[in-house]
């Protein structure tokens, strides 16, 4: 999932088209007398190195195996029709899938980016999908939301529908899942709980914190924002192992009972090392949606689409501004490529059965360590498949622990608030709806409904409804149906 957008650095950058040998130093070499990854990756052409490569990529694995722990922590327990999904199952599809996708776009998509599960993705899998229908048809989901957006950037209909789009709502989207996510971490850690006494949310379970684990929760949570407020490489994995070592040291000690732990205590019994568990691995059911209904259905495909959608673009874009690829207009070599690839994740995530899978802007971190090329991709991936074996590992990691990190990437994906005019009451009032309904309702599709239509209707009021556009007003008029549906279907007595 991309956390939050990274901005192009407005340099005098050229593509890789267009960079001279004597640019690319070593690519002043005949093509004979360079290595075969040297060719296909165009390595010593971009500036770069194999060193370099090898180091960005670990560098970008580092930076987000966090996923490997927050993936199944969202989505693991979820009671599916009567089914709890396996903590192991869900870990080696987030891997497997991760792992897919990276080598995908590192192999012909030639440039340094990752992918990994996205978490908006997951969070609209767990809030809206999960309650509705089976996983095996919430993985469907995933297909045909990735066949979708393949379908939009084949027939160049992305970037015309993300234009669209105001940018204020694009930047409001981002915020909200942001805020839903970091509520998700705040449940899961014991933080907020649903309210016996008054209010229909309390700190804690009755107004306080109980427990260590919620206090290690707080601590971790605060070590992350430190070690980011320092810029210190990787602090949202270093958070994470740091918390788990205090967790084994509070359960090793007694201080925390066993049965303490949310997820279970902190442990590693027998050996880290076992053979993945790909039994969610295929399991995708088109079928059975009659109950459901075309109008939910519907919804929960568009609402997935979203989800995977808007930050793709601008983090593949800014990723390679920042690697030298793309130029002051943004067009860099196989952009296209990488949208493709980008989209196809939803549906290699589905067929896994671990969530659709996005660019991480977290890809960054590679390129600042000298990335340039898909061989940094090539290497991640790898990393990603090497986890495959590890899955015990997981286990020393408590989910409160993990949680604080969702509470990290809800923070990362609000900074796009400095982007909004709060000061336009046409722009503030839609924002400001799409970010608080989204976790206030447990839904996306709410808080992007209810931005639409405010954005419609204020556009209306001030009389400049030359602004809205065609798809504004096909949008607005879809979601004034999603709000009315039930009065609607209760009139005509359906």
């Amino acid at each position: 999932m991309t956390h939050s957008s990274v901005e192009p650095r407005t340099t005098n950058t050229t593509t890789a088209e267009d960079t001279t040998a004597e640019d690319a130093g070593t690519d002043a070499r005949p093509p004979a007398d360079r290595s075969r990854p040297d060719r296909y990756f165009e390595i010593s052409h971009r500036g770069s190195t194999l060193a370099r490569e090898i180091r960005g990529g670990v560098t970008t694995f580092m930076a987000m195996a966090y996923i490997l722990l927050l993936n199944p922590l969202i989505l693991s327990g979820e009671d599916v029709a009567g089914d709890t999904l396996a903590r192991s199952a869900l870990i080696t599809a987030t891997a497997l899938a991760a792992a897919l996708t990276t080598l995908l776009m590192g192999f012909f998509g030639k440039v340094p980016l990752a992918l990994a599960a996205g978490l908006s993705v997951s969070g609209v899998l767990a809030g809206q999908v999960v309650p509705v229908m089976t996983w095996p048809q919430a993985m469907a989901m995933c297909v045909l939301y990735g066949v979708v957006i393949c379908l939009l950037v084949v027939t160049g209909l992305r970037e015309m529908i993300m234009n669209a789009i105001p940018l204020a709502l694009k930047h409001a989207i981002t915020i909200g899942i942001g805020m839903f996510v970091a509520l998700i971490g705040l449940v899961k850690a014991g933080f907020v709980h649903a309210s016996e006494a008054g209010g229909p949310v309390t700190l804690g379970p009755a107004g306080q914190l109980a427990g260590w684990p919620v206090l290690l929760f707080c601590v971790t949570l605060l070590l992350i924002f430190m070690l980011q407020a320092r810029r210190v490489p990787g602090a949202i994995l270093m958070g994470i192992v740091v918390g788990s070592v205090a967790a084994a040291v509070l359960d090793a000690t007694g201080v925390v009972a066993a049965t303490s732990w949310a997820g279970g205590p902190p442990e590693l019994t027998g050996s880290a090392v076992s053979l993945p568990d790909f039994s969610l691995f295929g399991k995708v059911d088109f079928g059975g949606w009659g109950d459901v209904g075309a109008m939910t259905v519907g919804m929960i495909v568009f609402t997935l689409v979203l989800a995977g959608f808007f930050d793709a673009m601008a983090t593949i874009i800014g990723v390679g501004t920042e690697a030298e690829l793309a130029d002051d207009r943004g067009r860099m070599p196989g952009l296209s490529k990488a949208l493709f690839i980008d989209g196809a994740g939803g549906a290699i995530g589905g067929v896994a059965g671990g969530s659709g899978q996005t660019v991480f802007v977290e890809s960054a971190t590679g390129v600042g360590e000298g990335a340039r090329t898909g061989l940094a991709s090539v290497v991640t991936g790898l990393l990603f498949a090497a986890c495959l074996f590890f899955t015990p590992l997981t286990r020393l990691v408590p989910g409160e622990v993990a949680a604080a990190a969702l509470v990290v990437i809800g923070a990362m994906m609000a900074q796009n608030a400095r982007h909004v005019d709060w000061g336009d009451r046409a722009v503030a009032v839609p924002v400001f709806l799409t970010v608080v309904l989204m976790p206030f309702t447990y839904s996306i599709t709410a808080g992007v409904a209810a931005g639409v239509i405010s954005y419609t209707a204020l556009k209306v009021a001030q009389g400049r409804t030359r602004e809205i556009g065609a798809f504004m007003w096909g949008l607005t008029a879809v979601f004034v149906l999603f709000y009315a549906l039930h009065p609607i279907e209760s009139w005509l007595g359906v």
